[in-house]
């Protein structure tokens, strides 16, 4: 029977052999689940490269990336670690996201990432109880160029395991057991609930839900996109179908340069084609404002 090191061996092998990039960096943190991913690469693509991201939000961190650098050199990759500075909206944990990933995006090619089936349920439940929209519920893809997710369907459990089949020593987070941090609450209190609950099987449940969604996703992805009416004119897309006209409208609004809509963004702009009442414009992200005007919608910077 295959032990974790040949599981996750098996699950880096077959994104690879899917997705066949020319050149592949393995971010890494230290941690158990990031650390299996860098020694199953360096068996399968020496070639490849490790980051390891210094965020300095806790001493000594700066010794735990080098750690973590040396571990991944033993393993027979070229390591090195890159020192960011955490900061701006969003809170501690999308400031350091985002801090990281402008880090890691520089890198050449794919970049492997060690989120796990237990992060895919956690990215659900929490995108479930913030009303965030289907597309949040659809969680993570194994490839969103350029990052790639090798172990969505391996465990935390067998992450751990197969670090210490190889006897590797992996870093333990005190953020991972901070209750401040809501990630961390439903990891260690509403999973364990839910699976007591739910009498087991519940990430591998949230997991199955996340790719139907992402499938329903991209089918109507799809389908917009091969809409060929003007989307700026109302008439056009007032009787499509309300799932098929967001998207529309989604992918107009990304045309016109506004970032990061929500899901409450979207549902005000598609009420000026569905629920007209001669209302004002809607204030989005990126200083834009979009109005109706003449059974036509426009997007403008705000005045």
């Amino acid at each position: 029977m295959n032990g974790p090191v040949a599981e996750i061996r098996t699950a880096v092998r077959r994104f690879l052999d899917e997705v066949s990039p020319d050149h592949l960096t393995v971010a890494v943190s230290g941690g158990a689940d990031s650390l299996a991913l860098a020694a199953a690469v360096a068996g399968l693509r020496p070639d490849a490269c490790a980051v390891v991201v210094d965020h300095q939000l806790q001493p000594g961190s700066g010794a735990v990336a080098a750690r973590a650098a040396e571990q991944c050199a033993g393993f027979g990759l070229t390591a090195h670690v890159e020192t960011v500075l955490v900061e701006g909206p969003g809170g501690p944990e999308a400031a350091a996201r985002t801090a990281r990933y402008a880090a890691l995006r520089p890198a050449r090619g794919v970049v492997l990432l060690g989120h796990t089936l237990d992060d895919q349920a956690e990215t659900v439940l929490l995108g479930l109880g913030r009303g965030s929209g289907p597309r949040s519920i659809a969680g993570m893809r194994s490839y969103d160029p350029p990052w790639g997710r090798p172990l969505l369907g391996v465990t935390r459990a067998i992450t751990r395991a197969a670090c210490a089949e190889q006897g590797i020593e992996v870093w333990e987070d005190p953020h991972n057991a901070d209750p401040s941090f809501t990630r961390v609450r439903l990891r260690h209190e509403v999973l364990p609930l839910l699976e007591d609950v739910l009498q087991g099987g519940v990430s591998s449940s949230l997991a199955r839900t996340a790719a139907q969604l992402r499938e329903d996703c991209d089918a109507l992805d799809s389908l917009a996109a091969a809409f060929s009416g003007d989307c700026c004119a109302v008439d056009d897309i007032a009787e499509l179908p309300v799932a098929l006209r967001r998207r529309v409208l989604r992918s107009w609004l990304i045309e016109e340069g506004v970032p990061e809509l929500s899901d409450s963004h979207l549902r005000r702009v598609d009420a000026l084609v569905s629920e007209w009442r001669g209302q004002g414009g809607v204030w989005l992200p990126g200083g834009f404002v979009a109005r109706r005007a003449h059974g036509r919608l426009v997007v403008e910077p705000k005045s």
